[in-house]
């Protein structure tokens, strides 16, 4: 047995958070392993339960089959223990993996303990949110090397082309279906309407208006790639290679020209796929800009569904692809589920929105990674997945604020293609 101890912290909650966690032998006389790690941008609760996820993983690694956590947090503690329900979105997928990783374990207890009790994994957090000196150091680094290029924007929306993406579940219904979700987005940030529905309305400025957020944001110019192959064959195309069609290099040209007419754009991250990296090379040339890989920013692994059609991979396991449907954390086969791709793109941004304060970062991605930061952005539930299209080259616009604050600014935009 082996003995974890959790805690996270936020200094402004949100604010700049870390977690720190310690692995202790059954007899809480050895230290077997140490984690932390500087979030950005956090709650405290947020960041307790990456603790716990950081402390769970690295029993797991030492082959521990029965774990006694220890945390000073009621509400991880509760909750884990299925006493108090899990109601925050943002909590859900945390949550979520969390019980994956007890279920990996013969025996898994949880204890609250009072916080002078929890000292070693309060410094080790502690410690972690002192990181980010290190992240403003790299950040001025980045700029004086001239890849700051400004940050105003001046982004004008367009109409949202009704077409069916090539693998998003649920792509057939319009993007105003929407509407309800971004009625009921109150929790975890601030909410405009998609100036895709009104489609003349300029991108410009960076206050929300009347949700009294203060400063600028770090504004996420979501470009999906261009056209591949299995795209045009209406296929599930997840970590699959394909590259673009011609017409999918056309696209990523004009998406170029488009943000270069622009500017404003101070980095270029993508997601590592071909399709992804050969749409930001394009951008890249275009904007004198380096394009930087994040594997957070992969599409989800389909699995064996992997380069079926909607139709076929129904047929294939019928029952098991009705459940995928409608629950975010089941798996295709052999694949991940949408709330681990939820888990990882929720890490992404709190990288970049810590690396760039108020600056604007073009990230070109897939559907399921975009979709996700804008379901973040709005503070939706995981149904925005099934019902929002987004267009091949598509671009959509979010933004997240230091305090916490979020927006969505434009919505599958194609008007330049």
């Amino acid at each position: 047995m082996v003995i974890v101890e959790a805690d996270g912290g936020s200094r402004g909650n949100p604010g700049p958070a870390g977690y720190g966690a310690v692995v202790w032998d059954a007899d809480r006389a050895r230290v077997l392993a140490e984690r932390k790690e500087f979030l950005g941008v956090a709650t405290n609760n947020v960041a307790e339960y990456r603790g716990l996820i950081a402390g769970l993983e690295a029993s797991a690694e030492l082959g521990a089959r029965e774990v006694a956590v220890r945390m000073d947090s009621k509400l991880v503690v509760e909750q884990m223990s299925g006493r108090w329900k899990v109601k925050h979105e943002a909590m859900i997928p945390l949550a979520d993996r969390a019980r994956q990783l007890v279920a990996g374990f013969d025996r898994v207890s949880f204890t609250w303990i009072p916080r002078k009790e929890n000292s070693h994994a309060d410094r080790l957090a502690n410690e972690a949110m002192d990181d980010a000196d290190t992240v403003a150091e790299v950040r001025s680094a980045l700029t004086e090397s001239g890849q700051a290029l400004g940050r105003t924007a001046d982004l004008s929306s367009g109409s949202a082309n009704s077409a069916v993406g090539d693998h998003a579940p649920g792509g057939q219904q319009a993007l105003t279906a929407v509407v309800g979700d971004i009625s009921a987005a109150v929790a975890g940030g601030v909410v405009e309407v998609p100036e895709a529905v009104a489609a003349t309305t300029p991108v410009t400025g960076y206050a929300p208006g009347w949700t009294g957020a203060v400063g600028r944001p770090t504004r996420l110019l979501l470009l999906r790639h261009g056209q591949t192959e299995l795209s045009v064959q209406r296929r599930y195309s997840g970590r699959g290679n394909p590259p673009l069609t011609e017409l999918g290099r056309e696209q990523a040209a004009k998406a170029a020209a488009m943000l270069a007419r622009k500017g404003g754009i101070e980095a270029i991250v993508c997601s590592p796929l071909s399709r992804a990296r050969e749409t930001a090379a394009a951008a890249g040339q275009a904007l004198g800009l380096p394009v930087r890989e994040l594997p957070g920013l992969t599409e989800t692994d389909f699995g064996a569904w992997e380069g079926m059609t909607f139709q076929e991979a129904r047929d294939h396991d019928p029952e098991l692809h009705a459940r995928w449907l409608g629950d975010p954390s089941l798996p295709a086969p052999g694949g991940e589920s949408f709330d681990q791709v939820r888990e990882r793109v929720e890490a992404v941004r709190r990288d970049l929105v810590a690396m760039y304060p108020g600056a604007n970062v073009l990230v070109v991605s897939h559907v399921t990674p975009i979709k996700t930061l804008l379901q973040l952005a709005l503070g939706v539930g995981p149904s925005l997945l099934y019902r929002l299209h987004l267009d091949l080259a598509s671009l959509s616009v979010s933004e997240f604020y230091s305090d916490g604050g979020s927006s969505v600014r434009l919505v599958n935009d194609t008007s330049y293609l």
